[in-house]
């Protein structure tokens, strides 16, 4: 302490005698800071060893990456301002032409493809779903949005028909094979067959009708249906005995019936089914949904007696039991009914894919 003040005292402070007293107590006040600092002991040992070269990567890679994500961010905060080819929508008008082929839509110039790199080519009778993919291109605002199915989910249906369509016409049977092996697993434990027990704890009593109840209302019509006009002759049972939650099998007849039923079906009514099948896990309200509005069936099914079986029908078949919960117990906002709207959106797809000129 007493060597630090001397070189204190030796500096030649400038400025009002106010202004050198407080500089000097402040010079003063850090000097005793640091003559009551204990320095750091020494560690033994070698000193560490340099940075090697895969350490300069990892950061360079950070450094990346931090600047992908910056961009990122920013590209979604101001759309209007695209750095990039996929961020920039490259085309400025939305057509549907009429080629020898069939229907096509057009980018500008460019006619829209499937992942497969091959033109989306539809059936001439198929203008609404023509329309309807045209009109999913025109309002993307980047090409980028195009990479995503969920923002073009009419073009990604109509793709798998196409391809299922391809398929068949080259003699390949896998692709038709695995949606009739799904199909058929959905009919083990279809959704429109999975009865509540007649004596259910969790009814709400009093004049309410039970879950069972609802459930067999709701299905017997469709059931009525499909062994009449599509599957004349064939057994259908629930698949849950009242005291038994084992799935039961449906008779072998029956199985052999629907599986050459399905083998059959056109590629646009097997797509329609396999998205119907995969949005209500039900087999059976697929079938009655696509035999009611596909075109490959115009000339076959009679005129639906009362309201035509469409997406409402279809949804609140395949969502019986939920929707019984949920009139007991109330609806779990942003689960349930954005559930329920999802559903319709898909069995709304599936109709406008299966329908044409003589649904």
């Amino acid at each position: 302490m007493e060597a630090v003040r001397p070189k204190l005292a030796g500096l030649r402070l400038a400025g009002p005698p106010r202004a050198r007293r407080e500089l000097y107590q402040c010079l003063h006040t850090a000097a005793n800071r640091r003559a009551q600092h204990h320095p750091m002991p020494a560690i033994p040992g070698p000193p560490p060893p340099p940075p090697t070269s895969a350490a300069f990567e990892r950061v360079a890679r950070k450094r990346r990456q931090a600047e992908m994500l910056k961009q990122a961010q920013e590209a979604k905060a101001s759309p209007a301002r695209p750095k990039t080819m996929l961020q920039k929508r490259f085309w400025q008008d939305v057509s549907v032409a009429e080629t020898d082929d069939g229907l096509q839509v057009f980018l500008d110039k460019r006619p829209v493809r499937t992942p497969d790199k091959k033109i989306l080519t539809l059936p001439r009778s198929k203008r609404q779903l023509a329309a309807a993919v045209a009109l999913e291109w025109d309002v993307l605002v980047s090409a980028q949005q195009a990479l995503k199915t969920h923002y073009i989910p009419m073009t990604s249906l109509a793709a798998r028909a196409v391809d299922i369509q391809n398929a068949d016409a080259a003699g390949k049977t896998d692709v038709r094979d695995s949606i009739i092996k799904m199909c058929m697993r959905y009919l083990s434990t279809d959704t429109l067959l999975c009865w509540a027990p007649e004596h259910n704890a969790h009814d709400a009593g009093g004049d309410s009708a039970s879950l069972r109840r609802l459930q067999t209302n709701i299905a017997t019509p469709i059931m009525s249906y499909l062994k009449t006009n599509v599957w004349p002759g064939v057994e259908i049972k629930p698949i849950l005995e009242p005291d038994s939650i084992l799935p039961l099998e449906q008779p072998q007849m029956t199985k052999d019936v629907i599986r050459g039923w399905l083998n059959g079906l056109p590629a646009f009514e097997l797509a329609g089914l396999e998205r119907a099948v995969l949005a209500s896990k039900s087999l059976l309200v697929g079938a009655r949904l696509i035999h009611e509005w596909g075109e490959a069936f115009a000339d076959s099914r009679t005129p639906s007696e009362g309201t035509r079986f469409g997406v409402e029908q279809a949804a609140q078949a395949s969502s019986t039991e939920v929707t019984w919960q949920t009139d007991n117990w109330g609806e779990v906002e942003d689960t349930h009914d954005v559930e329920k709207e999802d559903m319709r959106r898909q069995l709304g797809s599936v109709v406008m894919l299966v329908g044409g000129a003589k649904s």
